[in-house]
C-alpha cells in the first residue's frame, strides 16, 4: 500500500452500485441496457476530515457516486476493461484520491458463471 509521508492512506469503501449500461461487443448486447455491479476501493488521506469533522476536508464519496453514475448511465463501451478504467479514472479526478481500485462485473455474461468482472488498479502519477 502507498504512504503519504509516514503514515499508511484509509480507504473508503463503495459496494455493490448496481447500474446499467449499453456494455458488450456481440450485436444483441448494444440493443438494451445491461446490468453492471461496481466496487469500489478509494486511498485518500483521512485524517484532516476526521479531525475537524467537515465534509470540506475529507473526500464527498456521494459526488464520486453521482460522477460514476452519470458515466455509467450514459457510457456505450464495448468492453468493461474501458468501463473499469474510466471509472478509475473519474475516482482520480478527485485530488484527495491518491490510489483506487475498480471492479466492474457483468451478471450473467457467461452461462454457468454468476458473473465476470475486471479489477484495475490505478494510482495518481
Amino acid at each position: 500500500m502507498k504512504e503519504t509521508k509516514t503514515r499508511k492512506l484509509d480507504t473508503i469503501l463503495i459496494k455493490d452500485l448496481l447500474l446499467r449500461c449499453i456494455i458488450g461487443v456481440n450485436e444483441s448486447e448494444r440493443k438494451e441496457k445491461q446490468d453492471v455491479v461496481i466496487n469500489l476501493v478509494l486511498w485518500a488521506d483521512l485524517v484532516k476530515g476526521a479531525e475537524t469533522d467537515d465534509i470540506g476536508q475529507t473526500v464527498d464519496y456521494k459526488q464520486i457516486t453521482k460522477e460514476i453514475i452519470r458515466l455509467v448511465d450514459k457510457s456505450e463501451y464495448y468492453l468493461i476493461e474501458t468501463l473499469a478504467d474510466r471509472i478509475a479514472q473519474t475516482c482520480l479526478q478527485h485530488k484527495q484520491i491518491e490510489r483506487v481500485q475498480v471492479t466492474v462485473e457483468k451478471p450473467g455474461a457467461l452461462r454457468f458463471a454468476r458473473s465476470v468482472g475486471v479489477e484495475v488498479f490505478r494510482e495518481r502519477n
